[in-house]
């Protein structure tokens, strides 16, 4: 489906079809999915049912071809109403894990792995944060060295999402300067995909602040062998490939976080015009009014930058080579600081109009304030978004 074949309807349906989900088959389990760290497995196969896992994806895995502006429509759509960050995080993790191998991997590799993850049979992830690197991707440490028509993995990665559980693992790698005496560097990074039950891999469930239903894992490969042609792409180019990625996760964590923002600002809206203080609905209140409008003031200029981005990157995909490069990147590196900037913002004031209520468990403000500060750091911290954009703009 092109983006010229999207109507206001087809947005509509999904969103319609996107409340009704949290509602029905989310809300009622959540408190429950948050205490035990995870959600079931049964969900994924129920998100790919509904057509949401392989959204964006080539017909020839089972996909659905599907442009930016309807995915980010069920990204905000789903935040909005479940105000979950968790449950985002974990039910599309492949949205990082597979393309990767989409873009790249053989033809062998990509219906050996695709298929049984976009209908939700199996659950991808991405590897690559370790404990030492951050998001210093050039100085990661884990290695991956040919022994004849395997590579054999060892070394460590912390903060992987889906990483209890995930049953293919996109892992970056050391490879090239192994037994040739070259410094670490970008140009010996490759991808791996490791299978979940691969002998020597051990996995450790981190507890987090945020997300709490998201399993998350520290991952450690000791002589994990993995057959080479389980390699994306070429050796070395493991660098350039993680890169692109992160473009299309740092859209999707806006679209998500300005789903996030309008949680916080319609369950506040909720309150403030049920809540009475000293006889009036807290509504009543200029002070509390224009806090709504300092939170729909960014709220508004988010969705308009993230749908001006998002019309480029159609563009591109569709073979327009103008619409993307270097200054449609610092596009995206400052609309996710923006976008997360707003989440905090409306988190914060949510929080602050709900009082003593937005300070307990239960509500989507509190959920949503604690999962500020991961939307702020993954992907990329603000930080680096900031020095990656300077660069790209030639500053």
């Amino acid at each position: 489906m092109s983006v010229d074949e999207i109507t206001a309807e087809d947005i509509a349906l999904v969103e319609d079809a996107a409340r009704r989900f949290i509602q029905t088959e989310v809300a009622p389990h959540l408190a429950e999915w948050e205490e035990v760290g995870e959600i079931p497995r049964s969900l994924y196969q129920r998100a790919a049912e509904m057509g949401w896992l392989e959204m964006g994806y080539p017909e020839a895995f089972g996909g659905t071809p599907s442009p930016w502006k309807l995915r980010n429509a069920l990204t905000i759509a789903l935040a909005r109403a479940g105000g979950s960050g968790g449950l985002m995080a974990a039910l599309f993790s492949h949205n990082i894990g597979l393309p990767p191998v989409v873009r790249h991997g053989s033809p062998a590799l990509q219906q050996k792995v695709i298929p049984d993850v976009l209908a939700g049979r199996k659950i991808a992830a991405l590897a690559i944060t370790e404990p030492g690197g951050g998001t210093d991707v050039s100085a990661l440490k884990t290695t991956a060295r040919l022994e004849g028509n395997e590579y054999v993995v060892d070394g460590e990665k912390v903060f992987i999402t889906s990483g209890v559980r995930a049953d293919w693992i996109t892992v970056a790698v050391r490879t090239d300067p192994l037994n040739k005496g070259q410094k670490p560097g970008a140009g010996g990074i490759s991808m791996l995909m490791v299978p979940g039950d691969a002998v020597g891999l051990t996995r450790s469930p981190l507890m987090k602040m945020g997300w709490l239903c998201s399993d998350t894992a520290q991952i450690r490969f000791d002589g994990v062998r993995v057959p080479a042609s389980h390699l994306v792409g070429e050796e070395g180019s493991g660098f350039k490939i993680i890169l692109t990625n992160f473009n299309g996760e740092r859209l999707s964590m806006a679209a998500m976080a300005l789903g996030f923002a309008e949680c916080c600002y319609d369950e506040a809206l909720g309150w403030a015009r049920q809540r009475k203080t000293f006889g009036t609905a807290l509504i009543d209140h200029q002070v509390i009014r224009h806090k709504f409008m300092d939170m729909k003031m960014r709220i508004e200029s988010t969705r308009a930058w993230l749908n001006a981005v998002s019309e480029r990157a159609d563009a591109g995909d569709r073979g327009d080579k103008s619409a993307k490069g270097a200054e449609w990147v610092a596009q995206v590196c400052l609309l996710k600081n923006h976008a997360t900037q707003t989440m905090q913002f409306c988190a914060d004031q949510g929080v602050q109009i709900l009082g003593g209520m937005g300070f307990m468990r239960g509500t989507a403000c509190e959920r949503i304030y604690r999962e500020v500060k991961v939307m702020m750091i993954g992907g990329g911290a603000e930080e680096i978004m900031k020095e990656l954009a300077s660069r790209q703009l030639g500053l």
